[in-house]
């Protein structure tokens, strides 16, 4: 740990590192500021098995010792979702009748459009696998994901053979593999991974001459939206009573973390992998369509089955501009 640290028991990252047997060598690559890194892929990496085999080792962090910082005042900005275009499979895109609210965590059976936009994220670091969540957001790229900036660098290191596989079901890939070809994370989380700004995101390549928005769609987006929201959480816990093979999720009204961090507060008992998931408000349980306003981010080990997740204010919209302009 870092001097940006308090002791490491105050705080359980939501998800993060995972263990990993297998010790293939990581591509180089290089940062190209603080605050992004371009990344490098071994060709063939990601294995069905080597995806269903990743076990999450939860990681300790705790926000800096200096003052957790208000989210930064600013106008309230919204970014419409972007429906997909390529053909969607009646089973991913049907709907069923609204589950129950609050929901502490259980399996998605809902359908819609969050099963195709939310995926599993997996990288390297060193020689080590590791697993996270994210979620397709609307860009004018039309190829950004938005995750945990623990999901994309992590002590002081950044994460290699980075890609995005939306709607993951069991070591399948139903649309594919997205490699990452450039990760980037707030300044902030980039400088001192301050936990208030735990914003990572990644452009990912075109595959098969099409964007991923287009394949799966692209949720909206929104920053300075406040507080005190009806929110949905989703991710793919991969420990114990999870094991990463499907989409899970949180519902309910959330709160304002009122200890170390500026974070919103979700009841939600997802584990170790669901880092970087996306929590929407404005959430239609019909159609899968949402407004993501947060991510997962870690939880208190004093206070179980909670999730925070940092506030999108003007530091993570700094962020999303560098990424869908990239």
């Amino acid at each position: 740990m870092n001097r940006h640290r308090t002791a490491a028991s105050v705080i359980l990252a939501a998800s993060a590192l995972i263990a990993g047997a297998l010790t293939a060598a990581t591509p180089s690559a290089a940062a190209d500021s603080p605050a992004s890194f371009r990344q490098q892929h071994i060709p063939g990496f990601w294995t069905a098995e080597r995806m269903r085999s990743a076990v999450p080792l939860d990681v300790a962090a705790a926000p800096g010792t200096g003052r957790a910082p208000a989210a930064t005042a600013g106008r309230p900005t919204l970014i419409a979702p972007t429906p997909a275009s390529a053909p969607v499979s009646e089973s991913v895109s049907a709907a069923v009748s609204p589950t129950a609210f609050p929901q502490a965590g259980g399996a998605w059976t809902g359908g819609g459009a969050v099963v195709k936009t939310s995926g599993r994220v997996f990288f390297t670091l060193g020689d080590r696998t590791a697993s996270c969540s994210g979620d397709s957001v609307t860009s004018a790229n039309g190829s950004t994901v938005i995750t945990a900036g623990h999901c994309v660098k992590y002590q002081g290191s950044w994460h290699t053979n980075w890609v995005f596989v939306p709607a993951y079901s069991n070591g399948n890939a139903p649309y594919g593999q997205w490699p990452a070809t450039k990760t980037f994370a707030t300044d902030q989380w980039a400088a001192s991974e301050d936990m208030n700004m735990d914003v990572g995101l990644a452009v990912v390549a075109p595959q098969n001459g099409q964007k991923l928005s287009q394949v799966v769609g692209a949720q909206g987006i929104l920053f300075n939206g406040g507080y005190n929201k009806r929110m949905y959480s989703f991710g793919f816990p991969a420990a114990s009573p999870y094991d990463g093979s499907k989409l899970v999720y949180c519902s309910g009204n959330s709160g304002k973390d009122f200890l170390l961090t500026k974070d919103h507060s979700l009841a939600c008992n997802m584990t170790g992998g669901s880092s970087g998931g996306p929590w929407f408000q404005d959430f239609n349980e019909a159609t899968g369509l949402g407004t993501q306003v947060s991510v997962n981010s870690f939880g208190y080990t004093f206070l179980p089955n909670r999730m925070y997740g940092p506030y999108f204010g003007n530091e993570a919209k700094a962020a999303y501009d560098k990424a869908q302009n990239s």
